[in-house]
């Protein structure tokens, strides 16, 4: 991989089958975009915030672990290369954003033009999926089968892409297509045992790009979408990192992490 990528994300090989993959967590804005930027944009309120810090633990699970460095406002790593939609029919934030997800213009001309949306999704988009796929084909010829799981977080609240207020959690396996049913089982399991975060399979949120185009159970990989709402970990008013309060959450991430690295398949799915 050219030396020019390797600062556009954070890779960490891990020994076990599990893939993590943060894709929103970066806030960097390359000067040459950051320029013609408004002030709303510079502040990258989109982003998926301090969800490296909530998902750090899982580094000692040995989790491989792939995180974006570069804002969502640059390229949208979580979107298919053609820019097509991911749910038809509803407000689509794009594969190189023109607005925040409250629809304030992220540029102060107009927004990116189609050769410069290739050129990013050359330059970042296409390393990072490269890598992506490198991690997972790894853990899946190391150990039989690779979970890969997507993390992310938004505002509780987003009038202009859902109505209402957000599940805490929001598990999402492609109506059940990026992953074998007995592991969105153990998935809502785990987190059913408690009362204190809402959760939810398939709702609003059912999967971006990667884990519909990286889920592949027949083939022995098994990706899901975690989409938390911050209000559950953080002060949604506020961008800073607040262990005390994340640390309910992390006490249940770390236990549904820990179940997806107990679950095996099937002898029957294993060899679909």
């Amino acid at each position: 991989m050219p030396a020019a990528h390797r600062t556009h994300f954070l890779r960490i090989t891990g020994d076990s089958p599990l893939v993590i993959s943060l894709p929103h967590g970066g806030r960097q804005l390359p000067p040459e975009v950051a320029q013609h930027m408004t002030p709303a944009a510079l502040a990258v309120p989109d982003t998926d915030w301090h969800v490296g810090p909530l998902y750090e633990f899982a580094r000692g699970l040995g989790a491989s672990w792939l995180e974006a460095q570069l804002s969502r406002y640059v390229v949208d790593l979580n979107r298919p290369p053609d820019d097509g939609a991911l749910y038809p029919g509803q407000v689509s934030t794009g594969l190189c954003p023109s607005h925040t997800f409250g629809g304030e213009p992220l540029y102060e001309g107009a927004p990116p033009d189609a050769a410069e949306v290739a050129a990013r999704r050359e330059r970042y988009w296409t390393p990072y999926h490269a890598a992506l796929g490198e991690m997972v084909a790894l853990a899946q010829a190391r150990h039989g089968h690779a979970i890969l799981f997507d993390a992310h977080s938004i505002n509780s609240s987003v009038p202009r892409l859902f109505t209402g207020r957000l599940p805490d959690l929001n598990v999402g396996t492609y109506d059940g297509q990026s992953c074998d049913a007995s592991l969105a089982t153990v998935a809502m399991q785990v987190l059913g045992t408690q009362q204190r975060f809402s959760q939810v399979l398939n709702g609003r949120f059912k999967g971006g790009y990667i884990t519909r185009s990286y889920g592949q159970p027949q083939r022995g990989v098994h990706a899901i979408q975690l989409e938390i709402a911050r209000s559950a970990y953080m002060d949604e008013s506020a961008t800073t990192w607040d262990a005390a309060r994340a640390a309910p959450l992390q006490s249940l991430l770390r236990e549904l992490l820990g179940a997806l690295l107990a679950w095996r398949p099937s002898r029957a799915s294993a060899h679909r």
